[in-house]
């Protein structure tokens, strides 16, 4: 029974610690926009990805190819 005296006050702790964490989220603008980062993978992108140039290309190309032998 004396275990209570140390698990409630480490579980209002906790709790504490939660509600200050959300409190700061909301107030930093992170729960602003909910839906637009669930739509976002929906949307085209605009363009092929750029090229990287054409120096690591051919570093790629130089590299030796693995065989796999089967």
């Amino acid at each position: 029974m004396s275990v209570i005296y140390i698990v409630v006050p480490m579980a209002l702790l906790f709790a504490g610690i939660f509600v200050a964490a959300f409190i700061w989220a909301v107030r930093h603008g992170q729960l602003d926009d909910l839906e637009t980062p669930a739509a976002r993978m929906l949307f085209d992108d605009d363009g092929p990805a750029p090229d990287r140039g054409a120096s690591e290309g051919k570093a790629r190309d130089a590299a030796p190819k693995r065989q796999h032998k089967g």
